[in-house]
């Protein structure tokens, strides 16, 4: 069987490899891929915060595919395919001594091709959600990294409108511009009316929705450009329940105040039945990082749709990954008016014990108004060391940085020494996304707590920390809800392994860089 070919090649590969970065559960995955692409039964693999951050993982489902006699696809960030293409592949076909045509694209290249197809989430998502023919149906799918899957989606299903499809629908409707125009008009009064926030982005009130119904009312729909055609959609799923959506749309707008613009932006909420029907059309391996703390998923399952398939998550080694948590006891709670205060001095603490120790520390602040005084109040102190989302630092830099910033550079910057966190990355509410879903969770009756907000602030931690099990190094998590909070235990248990830390003493870092430098 593959399973057993795989198996023996891999480990044969592996133990020739000198200095090849060591994962203990090659083999295993190796196995578990090669099955699902024999039995054309889909699987779940969660390979850990840390592996996902290391990308060492890779190997094994690469060379399940390569292994494999008929064609696979691939799907990837362009990131991830350059690895693969530059190192992973290569390496692997000489050692193999496989022939497997590899190929790059955004579409299956020949109804006879039998070869390994790499392709962005982009262009596979965009394919199976029109239902095109781009991909042939029943081709083995393997999609990595997805822990940001969801977001990919929405990425595809969002529909915006900009300021300049106002023009392009008033030329396509010449016969009522002056309604339009005066759409627009209310509008644009109506939009600015909200209280500026940091994301300058609100969900559209009654009102405004209202707005927009009374211009769609007068609008021949079959004739509309685009995205106006694609928004009604939307639109009319209030009227109109046989859509495939069981909840209405999210509608929100983006304001630009200096320039006097918005956009309208409509997505649905639910997902979980769009989604559906793609992975009926394939089998699926899907790979992510630290996904949910049980490894059937069940929240991200719904969520995305996925019923009937193998399910199984990696342990980290506790021996060798487990980091070093300062949590204090006595810091005001972040939605009080003395956090701000209390949190700036914590880090200048921080910052002043471990001066003696060389390396980069990080300072992750998810609130955007805080994050900018943060640096401006350090800058003051620290000179040029201090940057805000910046990937050229000193060796001694600190960074300043939200969490999406973080997320995205973290794997070509050096593992912090320090890395402080302001507070948990829960989704804020200002977000009109975020608030969105939340207030369907209320209608559903559901705990829009712990099925939303916190699964995906555990797996935006557990993505930041992960740098920081290769070192063993410290973090300051400054958010007392942990300690405080029933759900608290739910957070150390996502941070596990850890020692927690419960005083501050310079000789913490001098430590945590002998046991680096060992």
């Amino acid at each position: 069987m593959i399973e057993a070919e795989v198996h023996l090649s891999l480990h044969n590969f592996l133990r020739s490899q000198t200095g090849f970065p060591s994962w203990p559960h090659h083999l295993t995955m190796a196995r578990l891929v090669a099955r699902a692409l024999r039995l054309k039964r889909s699987a779940l693999i969660q390979v850990g915060a840390v592996s996902g951050y290391q990308g060492r993982y890779r190997t094994s489902f690469v060379a399940s595919a390569l292994m494999w006699h008929d064609p696979v696809i691939i799907v990837a960030t362009e990131a991830v395919q350059q690895r693969l293409l530059k190192v992973e592949i290569p390496r692997l076909q000489q050692w193999l001594q496989v022939n497997k045509p590899i190929r790059t694209g955004n579409a299956w290249p020949s109804d006879d091709f039998q070869g390994l197809l790499l392709v962005s989430p982009e262009a596979w998502l965009r394919a199976q959600l029109q239902n095109s023919n781009d991909f042939p149906q029943g081709i083995p799918t393997i999609i990595d990294g997805v822990d940001d899957l969801e977001d990919w989606v929405r990425d595809q299903l969002t529909v915006s409108i900009e300021p300049y499809d106002w023009d392009r629908l008033m030329l396509a409707c010449p016969q009522i511009a002056e309604v339009i125009r005066s759409a627009r008009v209310q509008l644009t009064h109506e939009l600015f009316q909200h209280p500026a926030n940091p994301y300058e982005c609100y969900l559209l009130s009654p009102l405004e929705e209202e707005i927009l119904m009374r211009l769609y009312s007068v609008l021949d729909v079959a004739n509309l450009p685009d995205p106006w055609k694609k928004f009604t959609l939307f639109q009319n799923h209030i009227q109109s329940p046989s859509l495939p959506y069981t909840a209405p749309p999210l509608l929100w707008a983006t304001i630009a105040r200096r320039q006097g613009l918005f956009s309208l932006h409509s997505t649905p909420i639910e997902l979980g039945k769009i989604l559906s029907p793609i992975w009926d059309r394939q089998p699926v391996v899907l790979i992510g990082s630290a996904l949910e703390p049980e490894a059937e998923a069940p929240i991200f399952r719904q969520r995305l749709g996925l019923d009937d398939l193998t399910c199984l998550k990696f342990s980290s080694d506790s021996h060798t990954s487990a980091i070093q948590l300062y949590i204090p006891y006595q810091l005001p709670l972040p939605n009080t008016p003395e956090f701000q205060a209390a949190f700036i001095h914590k880090v200048r603490t921080l910052l002043c014990i471990s001066a003696s120790t060389s390396g980069l520390t990080v300072v992750l602040v998810g609130d955007v108004p805080l994050k900018s005084q943060v640096g401006a109040i350090l800058a003051s102190e620290f000179g040029s060391r201090v940057q805000v989302e910046k990937t050229c630092l000193d060796e001694n830099g600190i960074l300043i940085s939200g969490w999406e910033f973080w997320r995205e550079y973290q794997s070509v910057l050096p593992a912090p020494q320090l890395l402080i966190i302001a507070t948990l990355p829960l989704p804020t509410l200002e977000n009109p996304l975020v608030a969105g879903i939340v207030s369907h969770y209320k209608r559903s009756h559901q705990d829009w707590f712990r099925l939303y907000l916190l699964p995906k602030a555990l797996n935006e931690l557990q993505r930041a920390i992960a740098p920081m099990r290769d070192t063993q190094g410290i973090v300051a998590l400054l958010d007392t809800r942990v300690v405080i909070r029933s759900y608290g235990a739910q957070v150390l248990a996502a941070l596990s392994p850890l020692s927690r830390i419960d005083y501050l003493d310079p000789n913490l870092f001098s430590t945590a860089r002998e046991e680096e430098s060992q």
